[in-house]
């Protein structure tokens, strides 16, 4: 299966010009036949600690965007937004929608407690994994990549692809830590791991909120492809024989 991971610039709190920008980008990674296409963790509005200012219904811009997105593009989108769920909490939720208008939701199982985020939005407590041509697919989203029993797990349940959309902010040992963790995690898991991160745009007067470096890593843990730190799209192609080859020469899970 092709896929195509957006490392893309952000507007701050801004969901309508971030989508605008977007647009061109998706229509790309669709060119090259990507079926399936992620985009960063609260792709629309930025990582931002207050729901009150970005949190969305369900079925609001930033959802229907990517439903929408999916349907024109005949291929699968992902990417996590801010998202008050039927019981009025919001939560940091990445939705998968589909070509025929197939819509899953993930909610974020570990809030990043660093930055408030558990005193701001409620933690999900379910895996996702959605059967995509064949291919079983599931989604975290980038804090929950420090948790390694989880991918475990989803290892045992038969993940064959994790997508990981990402807001992994910069700082000392950052860079280290996300190409360590995203390795670890797909070994762990034997699992490829697509990981698409905020690319390195600072917005001004602040601290950035990605450091790039978005990626592919194949179930024995070594990095498929990679991209630097400014805007740009990774493609790849996910060998799903290897998933299975990895799994019978190692049987960890």
């Amino acid at each position: 299966m092709k896929v195509a991971a957006i490392q893309h610039a952000i507007e701050w709190e801004n969901g309508d010009v971030t989508r605008k920008h977007l647009l061109p980008l998706i229509g790309q990674a669709a060119a090259t036949g990507a079926r399936l296409i992620a985009v960063t963790e609260m792709y629309a509005t930025g990582f931002s600690m207050d729901p009150e200012r970005i949190a969305e219904e369900e079925g609001g811009p930033n959802e229907q965007f990517l439903i929408d997105q999916a349907r024109e593009h005949q291929a699968w989108l992902v990417g996590s937004l801010a998202q008050f769920g039927q019981d009025g909490k919001a939560r940091n939720v990445a939705v998968l929608a589909g070509p025929e208008g197939q819509l899953y939701r993930y909610a974020k199982i570990h809030p990043f407690s660093y930055s408030g985020e558990h005193h701001k939005y409620a933690a999900g407590t379910e895996f996702l994994t959605v059967r995509i041509e064949g291919l079983r697919v599931s989604v975290f989203i980038c804090y929950d990549l420090r948790f390694a029993d989880q991918f475990t797990a989803l290892g045992r349940l038969g993940a064959e692809l994790i997508v990981v959309p990402a807001s992994w902010g910069a700082g000392p040992g950052k860079e280290e830590q996300w190409d360590l963790l995203t390795r670890a995690r797909a070994a762990d898991a034997q699992s490829w791991l697509l990981a698409c991160d905020q690319a390195y745009v600072p917005p001004v007067g602040t601290d950035p909120l990605g450091i790039g470096r978005s990626s592919l890593t194949s179930p024995l843990g070594q990095t498929h492809t990679r991209l630097a730190a400014g805007p740009d799209i990774l493609h790849a192609t996910v060998d799903t024989e290897l998933v299975a080859t990895t799994r019978a020469r190692v049987p960890i899970l």
